[in-house]
């Protein structure tokens, strides 16, 4: 194995499980197997696209055989798209679309229905149930974006965690990749995978695009961890109307976009226009360009995050600057998407049509 493989494939994630078996997959197999399932919940943001995109793209380039896998079953469960399974179905046949005009290929596609046609695929759901207790499993249940201590609970919600788990084993997958709101379901696929005789999956877990308008306090308990439920309950939702940029908005709603978010000078943590330069744009391209008069400053090219961050934090960079930068380089990073529906705008014209959940 390469060093610069493995740097390759841990770059901008926030957790690996764990780094000496990952190292030890890539030094032992030629074309390891990863997955990243996606919920067919209504149009795809940044968050999703280019966060998430750019760690497929990651993979793939490390020789990995990756699959995309849309969790049709999964989205009917958690009652997405009103729970319409014809509108789960549009959905994921957009996210190809989406995906392939971002460049991400090749990767094969795998829907959940392809599974739960399959005998030993429930037996391996029913098997994972059994070694589980109901506690472990309710505790899982943000991975659906369910919070923890919820009351009205349908029995379909319980099988979730299970199916998410039998999903690694039975497409017989070295890595899981999610991001971080995922790792439940991923620690119990590793906790009940030696009972099961299975190997253990590693994990790998990026980071969650916090949403335009900032950190989101009043969501309740999706986590134990404090840090991390603030990460999840602030993460970019397409629900929530101007948190989101969406993969294919024009570049006038990129720039109003960026332009109302939240973003307090010198302020680096828990700046969403920031998280978007780190996570979105410079996971995808080397640099960010700053145009001001020279009076301010003049024209200035980022090459790392981290110079950035420091311009920013010691008040050399203005927010409305940084904004300005950001906005252009997402215009620049989506042009490919959007050139993608105007030629071909069926799909995503019925998706708009569609009531978006959370």
């Amino acid at each position: 194995m390469k060093t610069d493989t493995m740097q390759l494939v841990t770059r901008n994630t926030v957790e690996v499980v764990t780094r000496d078996e990952l190292a030890s997959l890539l030094q032992s197999r030629r074309t390891p197997r990863a997955y990243w399932g996606f919920e067919s919940s209504g149009l795809m943001h940044i968050g999703l696209g280019l966060v998430c995109g750019s760690k497929i793209k990651d993979m793939i380039s490390a020789g990995f055989h990756f699959i995309i896998f849309l969790a049709d079953w999964h989205s009917w469960i958690n009652n997405k798209l009103g729970g319409k399974m014809e509108n789960i179905r549009l959905c994921g046949d957009y996210f190809k679309e989406c995906f392939s005009a971002l460049g991400i290929k090749p990767a094969q596609y795998v829907w959940a229905s392809d599974l739960a046609g399959e005998v030993e695929y429930w037996e391996t759901v029913l098997k994972i149930a059994k070694t589980a207790s109901v506690q472990r499993i309710m505790r899982a249940l943000p991975i659906m974006g369910r919070e923890m201590n919820a009351t009205e609970i349908e029995t379909a919600w319980l099988l979730y965690p299970c199916m998410q788990a039998a999903d690694i084993f039975h497409m017989k997958l070295d890595v899981a990749c999610a991001g971080l709101e995922q790792r439940k379901a991923h620690m119990l696929a590793r906790d009940v995978a030696e009972r099961l005789n299975q190997p253990k999956p590693a994990c790998i877990h990026t980071p969650l695009l916090m949403g335009l308008k900032g950190a989101v306090t009043e969501r309740g308990q999706l986590d134990e961890d404090a840090g991390v439920n603030l990460r999840i309950a602030s993460k970019m939702s397409k629900s929530i109307p101007g948190s989101c940029v969406y993969v294919h908005d024009s570049p006038r709603e990129i720039r109003a976009k960026i332009l109302d978010a939240y973003c307090p000078p010198r302020q680096v943590t828990q700046n969403p226009v920031l998280e978007t330069a780190h996570y979105a744009i410079f996971a995808n391209t080397n640099e960010i360009t700053v145009k001001r008069p020279a009076k301010y400053g003049g024209e200035k090219t980022f090459t790392e995050y981290n110079e950035l961050e420091k311009n920013y934090s010691e008040g050399k960079l203005h927010p409305l600057d940084l904004k300005n930068a950001v906005a252009e380089a997402l215009t620049q990073l989506l042009k490919p998407v959007r050139a993608h529906f105007e030629a071909h705008p069926e799909n995503l014209n019925r998706m708009k049509t569609l009531e978006v959940t959370r």
